[in-house]
């Protein structure tokens, strides 16, 4: 952390920063806190390259949105700007309108089902990974973020009823469409900028993962959390395609063993990770509400219309994700 801090400084007294070794330092940006679950997960990856390598892999880690916020990561690794970073996997929407498969409202509803569709050998990611390739920009791993949750003030958000006509924070284009199939009106809000938009009442309610209301203390701003787990939130870890070419074999090795290894401690740990954030948003004064069966079914109901606005965004792609995770409900 030492180290991307000084650089930062740098790069903010409007110099330019070149790493020692260019072509064996990766700079990593990140939205969130070092402190969040996804800052942690990156830190034990530069551990483990670092280590492997002998020193001859550098990592540098730039959390907060001090270089890039999430919406300006894919631009900014697929250009070169910088080497790395992390982002939302809604942000490749834009381009790759099949990546928000993981949004559609109730697509995914178990954690077993998600852990088949992000699987190294799912049909889902594979496809997933081979479009952003496209761009290029290659995934590294996928980092878990929980389900999806609402936030409120004055109390819980049980059914759609109660979202109509309130403005609502979103972070993508398909849970925008929720919101509105469930008559609320989306905010498209970048992680970094919700507490504020909170604050100030630019949004009235908001949906997020429950570990972002712990690492961004948003208990401060909101007093209420909803369980409706209506979408698996889930972050990529990106590098530029010609760095990545550029790295010797061994390198490569090194860099794709530590990604396997730190995806898949933090996918085990996310279950704790969940449980934990409920738990310091209660100790804080949130309430925590869990829908009865009936209510979630009016919300499932509400937002089916949103599926097939889906499909139709996605075209062949995204018609074969929807069929891939079908099967995984079988």
């Amino acid at each position: 952390m030492k180290k991307a801090l000084a650089a930062a400084a740098v790069l903010a007294a409007g110099l330019v920063a070149l790493p020692a070794s260019a072509e064996t330092t990766l700079r990593i940006t990140l939205q969130l806190p070092i402190k969040s679950h996804l800052g942690q997960n990156l830190l034990a990856f530069e551990k483990e390259v670092e280590e492997k390598s002998g020193g001859d892999l550098q990592v540098e880690i730039y959390p907060s949105a001090q270089l890039y916020k999430d919406k300006e990561v894919p631009q900014a690794v697929g250009s070169g700007a910088i080497e790395m970073g992390t982002a939302s996997i809604t942000r490749f929407a834009g381009t790759i309108p099949a990546v928000d498969i993981f949004y559609v409202p109730f697509m995914f509803n178990s954690e077993e089902m998600v852990r088949k569709a992000v699987a190294h050998d799912s049909p889902i990611r594979s496809a997933i990974d081979k479009e952003i390739l496209g761009t290029g920009t290659r995934v590294l791993w996928w980092q878990a973020y929980g389900g999806a949750i609402m936030l409120s003030k004055g109390g819980p958000l049980k059914t759609p009823d109660d979202v109509k006509g309130k403005k609502v924070r979103v972070f993508g284009k398909t849970l925008g469409e929720f919101v509105s199939a469930v008559g609320g009106s989306p905010v498209l809000t970048s992680g970094s900028e919700q507490y504020v938009a909170y604050q100030r009442g630019t949004v009235d309610a908001g949906m997020t993962g429950v570990s972002g209301v712990k690492s961004r203390k948003l208990w401060q701003v909101m007093d209420t959390i909803t369980v409706t787990n209506h979408a698996d939130v889930e972050f990529l870890v990106l590098i530029n395609e010609d760095v990545w070419q550029g790295l010797s074999e061994e390198q490569r090795q090194i860099i794709a063993a530590a990604a396997r290894k730190v995806e898949a401690e933090l996918r085990d740990k996310m279950a704790k990770i969940e449980a934990d954030a409920y738990e310091a948003a209660k100790a804080e004064g949130m309430g925590v509400y869990t829908p009865t069966a009936a209510e979630i079914d009016a919300w499932r109901a509400a937002s089916a219309p949103v599926i097939e606005q889906y499909k139709e965004a996605a075209g062949d792609l995204g018609a074969k994700l929807v069929t891939e995770a079908e099967k995984l409900r079988n």
